[in-house]
């Protein structure tokens, strides 16, 4: 049961245990927990119950052309099955057509069904996040591992190091001086989140600023409490992203091709069947005949057999529409494109996202590891010199963690002065990092800024010359190991001996520092202290120089420190401040918990006092630097037309640091309009949220939530935007599954954010989706040049049927022959052209738009003067072999065929009252006669030969027509058809099987077809090749029509 929360984060924690009717001591009783469950249900997700098997396999035949294709295969079936009753024959030859058209169907629609991907994997992906149980207290006594699906709200739990949060609570009671938590999964935000008690006395704040709650999902790092849960299931917040998630997959758009490509059907469909409906009427006199008598019709004759021919006749028209094999081919392409993109580190989880990848115009991207390096690292690090006013500033080369990558410009050990010395040793000490080898990745345990200052003190090196030579053979020595994860940090460990560390004061938010007691090897202990440099200032009394002099901080010392910490953390870096104290009075010979000053360990209260006096000797800068290849990538957006928007959960001074570095935003630029917060944004008004957001340029949101990132992501998709977005937490999950691309990082994404996503990348870079795009762009046109060479192909055949039936000669081609045509001939120089070369400017002109023609009215005329020549040459041949001798010197009649003239031909159905007409057997290839019993059937049987030779005309036409779509205006004298050597092997492919089923007497049969002699084959290449010649012609026009728009453009 949904009920409404209240802000339990604003309410004290006895104002929480009130509201449950609940004692931290007892927690709640056995009756109380089956009335709560009662009224709130089972602490578990939902589970979104997935569509049946055969509503999936039902919505793949929901598809205008899969229609039309199911009435043809009806219609054919039927036909045949009356052919069979009549002539008293149930042939396989018969059902072929209605048999072939069944199986695309069905292939097709399980190609469908296996893509078919909702949001149910990322809901699971989601349920595994969740805690499987939890120490709970009931009836006054702990059980230790109830069940997390039995909590309620008002349970009180106890959380440790490493327990995975059950359900949203509020933190009653902390167990120890510091709590923290780490929820990146849910806000994004890398580093751990200290939690108290206190309450956060705001009713609205974001996620991070929650910090006396812990949510369902998030891991706890450091610290232990007693926390009274206040949400559960579906109410709490991974529960709320799991409904957005939900919500978003009910809004998925069909990608911008599947539109253009359903709207090209419908339309497709109205002209087929118009056409259709013209071709059978047109033939009425064929089979209704009449008298007149007194102006008036008598003795009405109806021929069914007559009609029926005919209206199979309109059903191989539309068969001949229809490209049936274009499915496979857009889905064979998408599939070659998904391999180069995989090549490219990009792993495309959903096929049609390859095509919508092309036109991109909006990338939104997160900032921490995909546009930088997601490893934090020293730039630079500040001491004082030899007096107050002289200060140093050393920069550090390397951005990860590898203590090899990069190291200190001008350094040499030997200059490691008194300041450098104690800076090296409380990074060292003051630490509870470490570094790790997983594969190439230097990765970090513990707090990322801890491990970049252990990088540091490898690169620093240490003072001693002795210890320096054995670390560096060590370091050779552990090369060569077999445990090849475990990273040797020399230096590191030769501080840690010489210091060794007896007691940890704990970070807490009001001192804003760590410190550690260290035994030095004089005897004594020395304090080390690590935090925010303001804070550190106000606890120091004194400053040491170079020399190791120690010098009372004055207030103009003081305003030189602070305004080098604003000048280093302008440049958007993380500044930390480095002290250390040697008089700790009571604490100076503490070894243990049995020494007297422990109980002053024990009480975070006087942390302050014991961290006063101090001596300041330095700060270091960190970041998490840019990646090397951001700033090209950003270039080639600008160029390419796209825009880039980063939206992250970094404050606002950080991020635009990061922008400017990457050329998102020149260096001095005015960035009002620009660079806002996430709160900033959802406070302008609709309308200025729009205008901001269609304002060209980059754009920054930063402190960004979920809620914020789904909406900017809407809005750009309801201004017509292409939107991909980049996302690794679970709380990127709803925007990822809103957005066109879903882009989830490979190497730092949640199971989640994977699984809602339509491409991941292998190695979490910006700069791969900036070529995954580039690709996205080339298959696109390739795919617009094979959909343009299918479609122009059934141009010619429907014009071929057209001619055929306005002519009224005998059908020069037969449904099953047609459908070869499409499915087999087709397609193998139609998926080639997939691996046409891409165009060297692809990323120099703007995204297309998403409603963008298909084709614009200039290629639709192109590709009707070419489906006419195609209509005609095929038709041509079948009435030269009817009616000529010879053609160019080829001799026709070798074969012994009888000739007719044109009107015989045309008017073939009256034959049995022509008198004294007779027609001779005939010759085939392979020396088999065609003989007639009756000599009508020369017109029936007989027109063997001449529908072969139409065949053959349609495939060879269909071949050079492919060499045509090589490119849409480039001529073949400069794009040769060895540019792309797997159309020259299609090609082959193709006419190797047009010559099987010529050749192979069973096939012959089953397509109605003969063998053809070499003479024939002549005049099939004559009448064939000058589809070259027209679409040169064509092209040359073109080109010309382009270059005098250009011109008047410039004029």
């Amino acid at each position: 049961m949904e009920e409404k929360p209240f802000p339990a984060w604003s309410w004290s924690a006895d104002q929480c245990l009130k509201e449950y009717h609940v004692k931290l001591e007892k927690g709640l009783s056995t009756y109380e927990v089956e009335k709560r469950r009662e009224r709130y249900g089972w602490n578990e997700l939902a589970k979104e119950k997935g569509k049946p098997l055969w509503q999936l396999i039902l919505e793949q035949f929901d598809d205008t052309l899969v229609k039309i294709l199911l009435v043809a295969a009806f219609i054919s079936f039927v036909l045949a099955f009356m052919h069979g009753s009549e002539s008293g024959e149930s042939g396989f030859e018969a059902y072929v057509e209605p048999f072939v058209i069944v199986l695309i169907l069905v292939l097709n629609a399980i190609v469908g069904v296996w893509q078919e991907s909702n949001a149910e994997k990322a809901l699971e992906a989601l349920k595994k996040m969740q805690s499987e149980s939890a120490k709970v207290l009931r009836d006054g006594y702990l059980v230790p591992d109830l069940p997390a699906r039995e909590l309620v709200p008002g349970d009180i739990v106890e959380l440790r190091v490493g327990d995975k949060v059950p359900a949203d609570m509020r933190v009653a009671v902390l167990k120890t001086s510091t709590l923290r938590v780490e929820q990146s999964s849910l806000t994004g935000e890398t580093m751990p989140v200290l939690k108290s008690t206190d309450p956060v006395l705001m009713d609205d704040c974001d996620l991070q600023a929650k910090e006396s709650m812990v949510f369902s999902g998030t891991t706890v790092v450091n610290g232990s409490c007693l926390c009274m849960v206040v949400s559960t299931g579906m109410n709490t917040e991974i529960g709320k992203i799991q409904k957005q998630i939900h919500e978003a997959s009910l809004e998925e758009d069909d990608t911008p091709l599947k539109k253009k490509l359903d709207e090209f059907g419908s339309k497709f469909t109205t002209a087929i069947g118009f056409v259709c409906l013209i071709v059978w009427v047109m033939n009425y006199k064929n089979y209704i005949s009449w008298d007149v008598v007194d102006g008036w019709p008598v003795n009405v004759r109806f021929s069914f057999e007559r009609c029926t021919y005919y209206f199979k006749i309109a059903v191989a028209l539309a068969v001949a529409a229809i490209p049936e094999g274009l499915p496979a081919v857009i889905t064979t392409c998408l599939a070659l494109g998904t391999r180069k993109m995989a090549q490219k580190n990009a792993i495309v989880r959903k096929l049609p996202s390859v095509e919508t990848l092309g036109c991109t115009s909006v990338i939104c991207s997160d900032k921490t590891g995909t546009l930088t390096t997601n490893q934090m690292s020293v730039t630079e690090f500040f001491t004082l010199g030899g007096k107050t006013t002289a200060s140093r500033t050393i920069h550090v080369q390397g951005t990860t963690y590898d203590p090899k990558d990069g190291g200190i410009v001008d350094w040499t050990c030997y200059n490691m002065d008194a300041n450098m010395q104690a800076m090296a040793e409380i990074c060292a000490v003051c630490n509870d990092a470490g570094i790790y080898l997983d594969g190439q990745l230097f990765r970090a345990t513990g707090l990322s800024t801890e491990a970049a200052l252990k990088v540091l003190v490898e690169k620093m090196g240490v003072p001693d010359v002795k210890a320096r030579n054995k670390i560096r053979d060590s370091q050779l020595a552990a090369s060569y190991l077999i445990d090849s994860t475990s990273v040797k940090l020399g230096c590191c460990e030769w501080w840690t001996k010489r210091s060794k560390r007896v007691a940890t004061l704990e970070f807490d938010r009001v001192r804003k520092s760590m410190s550690v007691i260290a035994r030095e090897p004089t005897g004594r202990n020395r304090l080390l202290v690590k935090g925010a440099v303001e804070s550190l200032l106000e606890r120091t009394s004194h400053v040491q120089l170079a020399d190791g002099s120690l010098v009372p901080i004055d207030e103009h010392c003081k305003r030189s420190l602070l305004s080098r910490l604003l000048e280093m953390s302008s440049k958007g870096l993380r500044c930390l401040g480095f002290a250390y104290k040697d008089d700790l009075g009571e604490l100076s010979d503490y070894t243990c918990g049995r020494h007297p000053a422990h109980k002053k360990l024990l009480d975070p209260a006087c942390y302050s006092s014991i961290e006063s006096d101090l001596v300041f000797v330095g700060i270091v800068g960190l970041r998490d630097p840019p990646r090397d290849e951001v700033g090209k990538a950003i270039e080639d957006c600008k160029e390419a037309g796209i825009r880039v928007m980063v939206i992250t959960g970094d404050n606002k001074s950080t991020a635009e640091a990061i922008c400017q570095e990457i050329k998102l935003f020149s260096k001095n630029e005015d960035l009002k309009g620009r660079s806002l917060t996430g709160k900033e944004f959802m406070a302008l008004s609709p309308s200025q949220q729009m205008e901001l957001l269609s304002k060209p340029g980059g754009k920054v949101f930063s402190r960004a939530e979920p809620r914020h990132k789904q909406e900017i992501v809407r809005m750009l998709k309801e201004m017509g935007e292409i939107v991909a977005m980049t996302g690794d937490g679970v709380n990127d999950a709803p925007a990822l599954k809103l957005s066109d691309i879903g882009i989830a990082m490979g190497i730092t994404g949640t199971e989640v954010a994977k699984e809602a996503s339509d491409m991941v990348l292998a190695d979490d870079n910006f700069s791969t989706i900036v070529s995954a795009v580039a690709e996205g762009r080339a298959i696109y046109t390739n795919m617009k040049a094979f959909i343009r060479y299918m479609i122009s192909s059934n141009v010619g055949e429907v014009i071929s049927i057209f001619l055929t039936a306005a002519l009224g000669i005998p059908e020069c081609l037969i449904p099953v022959q047609l459908l070869w045509v499409n499915l087999v001939t087709d397609g193998p120089p139609a998926t080639a052209l997939g691996f046409n070369p891409a165009d060297i400017h692809i990323m120099k002109k703007p995204p297309r738009k998403s409603n963008d023609a298909l084709m614009n009215s200039w290629v639709l005329f192109r590709y009707l003067v070419i489906g006419s020549y195609v209509g005609i040459a095929t038709v041509g041949i079948f009435i030269l072999w009817y009616t000529q001798a010879s053609f160019m010197g080829i001799n026709l009649v070798s074969d012994g065929h009888t000739l007719v003239k044109l009107s015989q031909l045309r008017n073939w159905g009256e034959c049995s009252s022509w008198s004294n007409f007779t027609a001779a057997p005939f010759m085939v290839n392979g020396g088999r006669m065609v003989t007639f019993a009756d000599p009508c059937d020369y017109f029936s049987v007989g027109k063997v030969k001449a529908m072969t030779l139409s065949l053959s005309v349609l495939v060879a036409i269909e071949m050079f027509n492919s060499l045509n779509a090589l490119s849409e205006d480039i001529s073949l004298l400069k794009m040769p058809p060895w540019k792309n050597p797997w159309l020259l092997v299609a090609m082959s492919v193709s006419f190797g099987l047009h010559c099987l089923i010529l050749y192979i007497p069973i096939l012959a049969d089953v397509f109605g077809i003969v063998p053809l002699s070499l003479n024939e084959w002549l005049l099939v290449v004559l009448i064939s090749a000058p589809v070259i010649l027209i679409d040169e012609v064509l092209k040359l026009v073109g080109r010309s029509k382009q270059w005098r728009a250009k011109k008047e453009k410039t004029t």
